[in-house]
């Protein structure tokens, strides 16, 4: 940890028993709590660009999902771990040590769908819930991402066998997700100092099978609640934001509003000149939308 950047100064650190262990969280600011949710491939330090300027109106905490960065990363098999299920109880756990029953919440990607399975599981927890550059289920976009879609059935194949492949190169495979993932398709977006954040993750073999049971959990448990939801006409009744990159999802693919319009009543949303990762890509307009609709 030593040898890694302070990318958030000012911020204090926690470590939070949890049911999944201990979770690490850095917070700042004063104002309405806001809970800040990564996405796969990094930590926390996703949102370095934007957690600064959030804290001046509201107490910001940026957290490590279970198996990412410097949270725990319980044993698990076939996923039963890292269901966003039990990810959104750290969550509850980690936002209750601080003192915040309820809070808004900002996911992105991975973080997004924790966020979305606890604002299903516990509404009256979230207070505004916004949902960055993730569809409701993803099969409705694959064919938009087939390289997407690839990584992701891939990661939740049957272990030991992505566990080992990414082993052979772990900075290789993370460069290139998250290259890929950006509009310009390289790592320029990206701070040096937060790779070296991200690729710390990604040489710990735990947390290369940590996220592969995220993943096995993402086509498993997860898939299967949210299709019992839907089915039982399940809706989020907290008011909903959608950000997504023009270059993720562009004008003439599938509507991902209207995907979303299935789900939550209280909807709003835009497009973000950026990829995948608009915190880091258009940190500026990301804040600004975040703070119009926080």
């Amino acid at each position: 940890m030593s040898d890694l950047a302070d990318l958030y100064p000012g911020f204090a650190s926690h470590w939070i028993d949890a049911p999944g262990g201990k979770m690490f969280a850095r917070s700042h600011g004063s104002g309405p709590p806001l809970l800040l949710l990564h996405g796969f491939g990094e930590t926390h330090v996703a949102f370095h660009r934007i957690a600064p300027a959030l804290a001046r109106r509201f107490f910001v905490v940026a957290m490590d999902l279970r198996g990412y960065g410097w949270s725990a990363a319980p044993d698990s098999d076939k996923g039963e771990a890292y269901t966003k299920r039990e990810m959104a109880a750290d969550v509850v756990a980690v936002m209750e040590e601080l003192g915040h029953i309820r809070f808004a919440l900002v996911g992105h990607d991975r973080g997004a769908r924790v966020g979305t399975r606890l604002a299903l599981d516990h509404p009256g927890r979230v207070t505004k819930l916004a949902l960055l550059n993730i569809a409701p289920l993803d099969d409705s976009f694959g064919d938009g991402d087939l390289r997407r879609v690839g990584r992701q059935t891939f990661l939740a194949s049957e272990a030991p066998k992505p566990e080992t492949l990414l082993g052979l190169d772990p900075d290789g495979f993370l460069e290139e997700t998250l290259a890929s993932g950006t509009k310009a398709k390289t790592l320029e977006p990206f701070d040096a100092r937060a790779l070296a954040h991200y690729r710390a993750g990604f040489n710990d073999p735990a947390r290369l099978h940590a996220f592969c049971e995220d993943f096995r959990a993402g086509l498993g448990a997860d898939r299967e609640a949210l299709l019992a939801d839907k089915a039982a006409g399940k809706k989020l009744i907290v008011p909903t934001l959608v950000l997504w990159g023009s270059a993720s999802f562009p004008a003439d693919g599938p509507s991902l509003l209207d995907a979303w319009r299935e789900w939550a009543g209280d909807l709003n949303g835009q497009a973000i000149d950026s990829g995948h990762y608009l915190m880091e890509e258009a940190p500026a307009e990301t804040a600004a939308a975040l703070e119009a609709f926080l």
